[in-house]
């Protein structure tokens, strides 16, 4: 038996209305000017401005810093620290999806421990809690407003940095299903399938609990009824605010039992050719459960079970094929590419991207610690 510790922010605001709660809650918090991170489109949509007047309304100034990338890089932390610095800034808001809110950490984790955000890759390299975080949700899938995982892409070297510091988790979390419901269809797909993600490495992990057995599969079900409903309904709000709660709770599965291959392998994918990460997440599931399946297959039947599927009278192992095929069938009911080849990944790279991988924080955790061969045997199947 090993000791487990549970990670999450101090407070979390999920549902309707929670948006116009988490105002009040800044500046109840004594507040007095905020760095909002965002990106252009919710910049230019006019997001960030209801934010700053709700702010404003509670006497809480606020700069803007809206330039992060779909891969938030080193850059990006610099810049939007430089923002901070000048405007003598006593809190960060994220305000977006996995991308703002990466960028956010970095930046207030660096507000208070100096240095480059380069200096913090690994697990708890950091000595000081950051600058307090209110990360405001506007996707439904990387859990990233609630986690101690923080992913910036190292430009120079072309890799994602896995950031895996509890000094990095928000202070409060805010997910209010009417930000999410303007999402487009392939953004929801994806971020839906990152959460499923989450779920089900959370649940395979060899750092996996009881708390966090039951937050994975609980998400998984409510992925399993609701993520086709999101991606077609856009507006349907029960929808949408089944996807919030569900991505929550994979959030606090695999920020207490980590990840796996699945994301070691995405994150290089990711930095290396700067693609989306919920879609290499969701190309590369099923295949990597496949070799998890030699030692994991009585928990992916448990996985098939929470999607709704009849185990009864099967084996673990006809369980876990039930498993694999019922996530294949979900990715490509929501419009997820077949493989790598739809994505441009290209063989000649499968080298250096599995020598990254089995360097990433994820990778620790995943139920089989395979080999580097291992690896591009994976890559090359999800081709």
């Amino acid at each position: 038996m090993t000791t487990a510790t549970f990670f999450i922010p101090s407070v979390n605001v999920i549902g309707s209305g929670a948006l116009n709660d988490a105002a009040s809650a800044i500046a109840q918090h004594g507040f007095h000017h905020a760095l909002i991170v965002t990106d252009k489109v919710l910049f230019d949509i006019g997001v960030v401005k209801q934010v700053q007047e709700l702010l404003a309304q509670s006497d809480v100034q606020s700069s803007v810093y809206h330039g992060t990338h779909p891969n938030p890089t080193t850059r990006n932390v610099r810049e939007g620290l430089e923002i901070l610095q000048r405007d003598a800034c006593d809190c960060v808001i994220s305000l977006g999806g996995g991308s703002p809110h990466d960028c956010a950490k970095g930046i207030a984790l660096l507000a208070t421990n100096g240095g480059d955000i380069k200096d913090y890759e690994g697990v708890d390299r950091s000595a000081k809690p950051q600058l307090p975080l209110i990360s405001i949700n506007t996707t439904a899938g990387t859990a990233s407003e609630m986690t101690r995982f923080c992913i910036i892409t190292d430009e120079a070297r072309h890799i994602k940095m896995a950031i895996v510091d509890k000094n990095v988790t928000p202070l409060m979390s805010v997910n209010d299903p009417h930000l999410m419901a303007g999402m487009p269809k392939g953004l929801t797909a994806a971020t839906g399938m990152d959460a499923l993600t989450h779920a089900i490495e959370a649940y395979v992990s060899s750092a996996a609990n009881p708390i966090t057995d039951a937050c994975a599969l609980k998400a998984v079900t409510m992925i399993a009824d609701s993520l086709r409903t999101a991606v077609n309904e856009g507006a349907n709000m029960q929808a949408r605010e089944n996807m919030a709660y569900a991505q929550f709770l994979a959030g606090m599965a695999f920020n207490n039992a980590s990840l796996g291959y699945v994301h070691a392998m995405a994150h290089q994918l990711g930095g290396f050719y700067n693609l989306p990460h919920g879609v290499c997440n969701a190309v590369l599931l099923p295949f990597v459960q496949e070799y998890n399946a030699r030692v994991a297959s009585p928990r992916l039947k448990d996985v098939a079970a929470a999607m709704h599927i009849d185990v009864a009278g099967m084996t673990d192992e006809q369980g876990a094929k039930a498993c694999i095929d019922a996530i294949r069938q979900l990715a490509r009911d929501v419009g997820i590419p077949a493989g790598l080849r739809d994505l441009n990944v290209k063989e000649e790279d499968f080298s250096t991207l599995a020598t990254n991988a089995l360097n990433d924080a994820c990778a620790l955790t995943n139920p089989i610690q395979g080999t580097h061969q291992d690896i591009v045997e994976i890559f090359k199947a999800a081709m």
